[in-house]
């Protein structure tokens, strides 16, 4: 799969909230939709890591590093739902389209090297999480902590243990905590 088919695979995310903010669908149909979405992506993974299955999408979809630990694709599903179950719609939307859109967009201008990313490109990365959460109306302050704090998250891959901590499960639940955070303490 090419690098641009694996960026519009992950902006495909941004359907179900862009669907809510329609109002083509209500929020407990994106809830339940992740939850569903969830419970196969952790019997896929447990069917990938165990060598049970070892399908050629498999090879397509995931990284090298990714190849022995959970693929950045069940990172992606769990914390965008974690995030649409933790927060309300009103944070969780910005942060998961973060996510599906910001994040894509990033790994695009970076040309999908995995090495530190180009000041230029997390200027960029922040600008599109800021333009996400001020035209969903989010607070000045807290549209710019939540692009503030997936942008770090875009730009830093720290390893645990030899393990990558993918941005795919930062990102969400970084953005919104910020967020929530300012909104709150605000």
């Amino acid at each position: 799969m090419s690098e641009l088919s694996r960026r519009l695979v992950h902006a495909s995310g941004a359907i179900p909230p862009l669907a809510y903010v329609a109002d083509v669908v209500p929020w407990a149909a994106v809830q339940w939709l992740l939850v569903a979405c969830s419970v196969v992506v952790v019997v896929l993974e447990a069917l990938r890591l165990s060598g049970y299955v070892s399908w050629w999408i498999y090879d397509r979809l995931t990284r090298e590093y990714e190849q022995n630990n959970p693929a950045g694709y069940a990172l992606y599903v769990l914390s965008y739902a974690a995030t649409v179950w933790v927060f309300d719609p009103a944070i969780a939307v910005p942060a998961v389209l973060m996510l599906a859109l910001a994040d894509p967009f990033s790994g695009y201008l970076s040309k999908g090297g995995l090495g530190r990313k180009r000041t230029w490109v997390l200027v960029a990365t922040f600008g599109v999480c800021l333009a996400i959460a001020t035209l969903l109306d989010v607070p000045p302050g807290a549209a710019a902590a939540g692009a503030l704090a997936a942008t770090i998250a875009d730009g830093a891959t720290p390893i645990i243990r030899g393990y990558v901590i993918d941005d795919n499960a930062t990102i969400p639940l970084g953005a919104a905590a910020a967020m929530w955070l300012v909104t709150t303490l605000g």
